[in-house]
């Protein structure tokens, strides 16, 4: 690698860690002082805080890591650009092309990093991240009630219950039925079921077991039995697809399919959201050298304001239409690819024009 690279190279990764290192913190502050009333009203434990913050810091950066890299690669090349060093490179006989190419090895080190990041260990972040938030900050909150929940559990079994608290894991009024074809077999109601120990505990049990001739009903104040299926599967928490890794969460997602869950799309912008923020950075990458090797008048100030603008445009697209693919049937895969495309488009544009 000739010395170009390596300068180029050294100050594009430095910028970046830096950044990083920079708002986190900063991050951690503003997020300590809007919850420090609910983590001692809760009275979380000091390691389970130190934990929280952890993962909170993985979490965010695999998050913002994109907006980091594109404000490092702006505000570094910026400098190059007004000491006149990128005139010298491009004056010395350099391509533009060839100038180019230590940001695009960057650019690949980091989103390299940042996929196997979104893939395997962000996950593991997220978890922690949100079962902290959902035992400690938002303790008792009627956000943890899924209400006139329905499932398919396979080609036979139907569930359905009025509402359903993953903390107690306990439901109310509670129905499981089993099907032969589009014959109803056995159909089993309950006041309120509730997972204790291995065992579902239900109350006010009924069963109906339909025979050719007549119907074999089955009564019950408390019932104890086993049920094929598992209580966390009853109506996943929103965040669940977030705390799988990229294996776990296809498996999921096919399993979510068969089920017919009313939040599948919510999952496949998890799932493409985990290859698509990688990309993306690399996209802003492009966009950031072609806006801030130009030596502008007024300095870094403007180079930093267009690429800032350009950044908030990005994520209100991915933010618009992340959300109106979870809340509707707008397809997943147009809502996480849609800003990388359009962007990449700009990018080419940009690079084009910076090049002349």
């Amino acid at each position: 690698m000739k010395i170009l690279d390596w300068y180029i190279l050294k100050r594009y990764l430095g910028t970046f860690f830096t950044m990083i290192l920079m708002f986190i913190p900063i991050g951690i502050i503003v997020d300590l002082s809007e919850k420090i009333d609910n983590i001692l009203e809760h009275k979380a434990p000091f390691g389970a805080v130190v934990s929280y913050y952890l993962d909170f810091t993985i979490y965010f950066a695999n998050l913002l890591f994109p907006l980091f890299v594109f404000l490092s690669v702006i505000w570094f090349t910026s400098k190059l650009a007004n000491k006149t060093e990128i005139i010298a490179f491009l004056s010395s006989g350099v391509s533009f092309w060839r100038f180019l190419r230590p940001y695009m090895i960057g650019a690949i080190l980091i989103c390299v990093g940042a996929l196997a990041m979104g893939l395997f260990l962000a996950p593991k972040a997220s978890q922690g991240f949100n079962e902290f938030k959902y035992t400690y900050l938002k303790k008792g909150k009627k956000v943890q009630e899924t209400r006139n929940v329905y499932r398919q559990l396979n080609d036979s079994i139907f569930l359905y219950a009025n509402d359903f608290k993953p903390l107690k894991k306990k439901a109310t009024n509670f129905t499981l039925e089993y099907f032969d074809g589009n014959k109803l077999v056995t159909k089993i109601s309950a006041r309120t079921i509730t997972f204790k120990d291995s065992i579902y505990e239900l109350r006010d049990f009924v069963k109906r077991t339909v025979l050719e001739n007549e119907d074999i009903i089955e009564k019950a104040r408390k019932k104890d039995t086993v049920l094929p299926f598992n209580i966390d599967e009853f109506t996943p928490v929103t965040y669940v697809a977030e705390t799988l890794n990229y294996v776990e969460l296809n498996k999921f997602i096919e399993k979510e399919s068969k089920r017919g869950s009313s939040d599948i799309n919510r999952y496949k912008v998890v799932a493409y959201k985990r290859w698509s923020i990688p990309v993306s950075a690399f996209i802003l990458t492009v966009i950031g050298v072609a806006v801030s090797s130009m030596k502008r008048r007024g300095g870094m100030g403007v180079n930093l304001a267009v690429g800032i603008s350009l950044a908030f445009v990005f994520i209100f697209f991915d933010k618009v239409l992340g959300t109106m693919a979870n809340q509707s049937d707008f397809p997943p895969l147009v809502a996480v690819w849609f800003p990388n495309v359009s962007f990449g488009i700009l990018a080419i544009y940009l690079l084009y024009n910076a090049k002349r």
